[in-house]
């Protein structure tokens, strides 16, 4: 019987995408299906998080994500431009966020057709592993799309029509991301025992193989 995971996922948190790798080989060798759920980030989720947040939370989450990089050997690099429009200097939340609101819908609507990892991977890279500047910019989110089976300009127009639809799937997601036992991203979800971090994967996999996991 094929075992099924929630992943709670940010497209702004480094450890997210930092769990990627290892969550896509979980997949490739055992008989998992993983449905991954985006939410907004707690910049957005949370008002004033990052006010009220001791000052050295950001700058340790900057360094301990670059080091579990280089550690695991995933390219890495601070996503040009942030997700997130926000004064780092300030704190200051932008009221209007053009990128984190259609990446996250954009995975919604992935997550409908219970595909949002493959996509999310795809993505993802584009914005974290450092080969692009202005991942926003001209065609680097459609041509990863594409690789990963999607069509980026089919799918905005999805959303652009209908937002609300997926403004839907995201606040379901973050409720039941609230109900998991944990706050954070990634949180992995397995029969309503939440697992934070990226660091907590091998901890999943042995309860996982515990419950009858079985190798592909």
């Amino acid at each position: 019987m094929t075992l099924a995971v929630d992943l709670f996922f940010s497209f702004r948190s480094p450890y997210s995408y930092l769990a990627l790798p290892k969550t896509l080989k979980l997949v490739e060798d055992y008989d998992l299906a993983v449905n991954l759920r985006p939410v907004y980030p707690l910049a957005v989720r949370v008002p004033g998080f990052f006010k009220k947040a001791n000052p050295q939370f950001a700058r340790y989450i900057v360094l301990d994500s670059r080091r579990v990089a280089e550690h695991e050997k995933i390219p890495f690099r601070f996503p040009r431009p942030d997700p997130i429009v926000q004064d780092m200097t300030t704190l200051e939340v932008a009221a209007e966020q053009p990128y984190i609101y259609r990446l996250t819908r954009l995975g919604a609507m992935a997550q409908l057709e219970g595909r949002a990892l493959a996509f999310t991977a795809a993505i993802a890279r584009v914005l974290w592993d450092g080969s692009v500047t202005g991942w926003n910019e001209g065609d680097h989110l459609a041509r990863a799309a594409e690789k990963a089976g999607f069509d980026l300009a089919a799918m905005d127009a999805a959303i652009s029509s209908d937002p609300d639809r997926y403004e839907q799937v995201v606040a379901d997601n973050e409720k039941d991301h609230a109900a998991s036992g944990h706050w954070g991203v990634p949180t992995f979800t397995f029969e309503k025992e939440p697992f934070f971090g990226q660091d907590r994967i091998d901890l999943l996999l042995w309860r996982m193989q515990g419950k009858g996991l079985m190798r592909r």
